[in-house]
């Protein structure tokens, strides 16, 4: 199992160098990722914890791809909707290329009426928005030739890297047949193996059905503070159930909060037999 860490790029510790004094610690220390998050336009009655800071999630792994060098950069997840698909696949392939194929692409319908309100777009149509952008990507990345056609539009596209993992975010049935139809993963946030083991079994079902491989599975979730025993059987027993990555989230304001993190993290790490 990789083992990973959420960056948070709002509020007081998505200073620049505090991320930067985080990411880089990260990147030294063993971790496998770092994933960050995405808002837009955050209404001034749901700001508590974030002031309504939001750095963008994809300058910000630009700009880490060029001060790391070896730790993934995920979106932990990416809005779909909010964002035109051909442009945001040129700025994915940008940073995969630069940052030597570091990407992590986790994906989502979104979620926050508001911020749907900020953006003059339909909320009802974030499903179909989302299918609409995982099509494209997979065209632009997985097609037989870097001739992708758009709006009736032949181009080529270039830089053609090698495709990111892609993660769809969100809960059961809906991310799950989505997952299953883009031949991707999935990233739901949990950490309880009994309710994701049948979850789990029934995207490998679908897929197998599509003809796809066996997904990864990346959870979100938290560890308990000084539980180093109990944190490393709780991602034994995801693993167990076909559980590949874990995201650990956690609140702090400085890089010394954030090096506990990793610590903690690193002390869950599975052990080989």
């Amino acid at each position: 199992m990789k083992l990973g860490l959420a960056l948070r790029v709002m509020g007081e510790a998505s200073q620049a160098g505090t991320l930067l004094e985080c990411a880089q610690a990260a990147d030294q220390s063993g971790i496998d990722d770092l994933w960050v998050q995405d808002h837009i336009a955050i209404p001034p009655d749901d700001a508590e914890g974030s002031g309504g800071r939001y750095l963008d999630p994809l300058a910000t792994l630009a700009w880490l791809a060029g001060a790391t060098h070896q730790i993934g950069l995920g979106t932990g997840v990416l809005v779909a909707p909010y964002r035109r698909p051909l442009p945001t696949a040129k700025s994915v392939a940008t940073i995969q290329e630069l940052s030597g194929g570091r990407v992590l692409l986790g994906v989502g319908v979104g979620w926050m009426g508001s911020e749907f309100r900020a953006l003059g777009l339909d909320r009802g149509q974030r499903g179909a928005e989302t299918d609409r952008f995982l099509e494209l990507m997979n065209r632009c990345f997985r097609g037989e030739t870097n001739v992708v056609e758009e709006n009736g539009q032949p181009f080529l596209f270039e830089p053609r890297p090698p495709a990111p993992p892609l993660f769809i975010g969100g809960s059961a049935p809906h991310a799950l047949e989505r997952a299953a139809r883009h031949g991707a993963g999935w990233m739901p946030m949990s950490t309880d193996p009994k309710s994701l083991g049948p979850e789990i079994a029934r995207l490998v079902e679908l897929c197998d059905g599509a003809g796809h491989p066996c997904p990864e599975v990346a959870v979100l979730g938290g560890l308990a503070p000084g539980a180093g025993q109990g944190n490393a059987d709780l991602l034994a027993a995801l693993a167990e159930i076909g559980v590949t990555r874990f995201v650990a989230g956690g609140r702090y304001t400085t890089a010394k909060e954030f090096r506990s993190l990793i610590e903690g993290l690193n002390e869950a790490r599975p052990r080989p037999a």
